[in-house]
Formats: C-alpha cells, structure tokens, sequence
C-alpha cells in the first residue's frame, strides 16, 4: 500500500469523524475493511463504548460482496434488538463503492435508517 493512499484515507476519516459523533440513541456505524475480511461497529463516542460488532471473520463461504452483505445485515439485527433504528455512517475514510456499500445497502434493508 502505498504511503500517499493511507495519508488521504486518514485525511478523509479526520474530516468524516469531525462531523459525526455517536450517542446511545443514535451511535456510529463505523465501518473497517481489511483486504480479506469486513467489520462493523455501533459506537457511542459519549460514553466511549462499543454497543454492538459484527465481522465476517467467521464466515467460511462467498464472496467478499456477499461476506459484507451478510455483515450489514446482521449488525442490523443486533442494533434492532438493542433498540437502535438510526445511527451516523462512518465510512472510515473508504470509498462508498464495494464491500462498503454492499454492507450499507443491507443494513438498509435489515432496517437500520442513516
């Protein structure tokens, strides 16, 4: 990876997490991509804590686009049990294109508002 590509990334996470602070009633959606696995956090920045994760370390079988849907789908199981229904997304300073807006969309889907 090259040092030009991480230092803009980090300059677009600076300027996103700026902007969007998460609280117990509507958190943060943060999102980290790695280049073999995806993970998801609801995060309430006031208190510091994670309310909810979810990774698709565990899954064995499909795609990576697949792999991030499933992701999406079941962080937003989970935020609707704990009673959550909107959160700020926080793309981590990627592109909204790939695995990140597969796991968007099916966060959407499963019912989670931002």
């Amino acid at each position: 990876m090259s040092s030009k590509k991480v230092l803009k990334r980090i300059r677009i996470k600076r300027r996103v997490r700026a902007n969007a602070k998460g609280t117990a009633e509507k958190p943060r959606f943060s999102v980290f991509r790695s280049n073999k696995e995806i993970y998801a956090q609801l995060i309430d920045d006031v208190k510091g804590v994670t309310l909810a994760s979810s990774s698709s370390v565990k899954e064995k079988k499909g795609s990576k686009l697949e792999k991030a849907a499933s992701v999406g789908k079941s962080i937003a199981e989970v935020a609707s049990k704990s009673g959550v229904s909107s959160v700020y997304f926080d793309r981590n300073g990627y592109l909204y294109h790939g695995r990140v807006k597969a796991l968007a969309d099916a966060a959407r889907e499963a019912g989670l508002k931002f």
